[in-house]
């Protein structure tokens, strides 16, 4: 069964020596990785990786070390909590809202690792793959190949084989998995779970509309930035598609996009994992599609209940309301801090025609939709 899904899944162990091994002969990739771990040389490195022959070997003492590197610089560190939920049953969908396209599932990994919980396979979009070398790397490091901009006709075929593997993965791999709520970033930080998504896991059940989701442990997973890093070039695209509908990214914008994501500063960073082990049944019986929305609801009400507030969330609600309404929770200080941010964040973009009150109520929205969704959820 498990050789229908060789174009998708994670590389087998047995492969993991092979693959490294292609990777380090890419000379862009090795000058790429040397630069991340300055401390070794770059023969040593490549010596190193190719004597690896697991995952963990590789997540433990290559992408972890890394990423652990990058949140020092970048942060003032990341916690989690409801690792109960984790170590009572690990083999869960773990489905987030999305705030970066590489950190997301690169936190949960290191939070897990350092916790000794079995790191998840990754859902990613084979549209990151920029360089030949990508696919393989990140197949290493347990990610399943998420195929976009498919033919229609096609559309069926490769949904089909990923939600079936999704669904082996988490029934007889008992593998944890991580999965964005949404194709792409919410721009305005307003978290909704897609329902194609939801539509997508569903297809590779053979039960009912609840024992079908039951069995796939859906786990709603909150990522909270007390800073957006890309939250001025996010503002910037709005501007420049509200100019010209039909603008779209070029690749160097994703490449910026990726890299300000990764190493820009995000302040304090915060993981919630919930569980709906006990609320599948609460969904009413309906049609498919009533119980599609009430599903990506109940998601959206945990993601949404369980973010970290910070006062730059409340400053930001209150600039773009017009009220006071959460004046008594910051200091002059704080909200100071983050007029001044503000500005500074605008004075970054750099465009035609540049629109200053737009700019700015887009990056109030940013930081002002999860507290929001937050007293939304909290009252329902």
């Amino acid at each position: 069964m498990e050789q229908n899904f060789d174009e998708i899944r994670p590389y087998h162990q047995s492969e993991i020596n092979a693959a490294l091994r292609k990777i380090t002969s890419e000379e862009q990739f090795m000058t790429a990785l040397a630069k991340l771990m300055p401390d070794i040389d770059k023969e040593a490195l490549k010596a190193k990786l190719n004597s690896f022959t697991t995952t963990k070997e590789f997540q433990g003492q290559i992408v972890f070390p890394i990423t652990n590197s990058i949140i020092a610089k970048c942060s003032t560190g990341v916690s989690i909590d409801g690792l109960e939920y984790a170590r009572q049953k690990n083999n869960r969908i773990y489905i987030s809202n999305h705030r970066d396209i590489v950190l997301d599932p690169l936190l949960l990994g290191v939070l897990f690792f350092a916790n000794d919980i079995d790191t998840p396979e990754v859902a990613i979009g084979n549209n990151l793959f920029v360089t030949p070398w990508m696919e393989p790397l990140v197949r290493i490091n347990k990610n399943i190949v998420v195929k976009r901009n498919v033919p229609v006709r096609q559309m069926l075929e490769v949904s089909s084989l990923l939600s079936a593997y999704i669904r082996y993965a988490i029934c007889e791999k008992k593998s944890a998995l991580w999965i964005a709520q949404r194709e792409g970033r919410a721009k305005d930080a307003n978290d909704r779970t897609q329902e194609s998504l939801l539509k997508m896991l569903n297809i590779s059940g053979k039960d009912s509309f609840k024992e079908n989701f039951s069995a796939l442990n859906l786990s709603p997973l909150t990522i909270c930035y007390e800073y957006d890093p890309c939250d001025y070039l996010k503002a910037k695209e709005f501007q420049l598609k509200r100019d010209n509908p039909q603008y779209k990214k070029t690749p160097q914008d994703d490449a910026e996009n990726m890299l300000t994501g990764i190493f820009g500063w995000k302040g304090e960073i915060k993981y919630v994992i919930s569980s709906l082990d006990d609320e599948l049944n609460s969904i009413p019986d309906g049609t498919k599609n009533e119980q599609f929305t009430a599903l990506a609801r109940l998601i959206d009400k945990h993601i949404h209940r369980n973010y970290k507030i910070f006062a730059n969330n409340r400053v930001a609600y209150d600039l773009l309301m017009g009220e006071n309404r959460f004046a008594n929770e910051y200091t002059a200080e704080e909200k100071s801090k983050f007029e001044n941010y503000l500005q500074e964040r605008i004075a970054k973009i750099d465009i035609l025609n540049k629109d200053e009150s737009f700019l700015r109520t887009k990056i109030l929205e940013m930081y002002a939709n999860p507290l929001k969704n937050k007293l939304e959820a909290i009252k329902n």
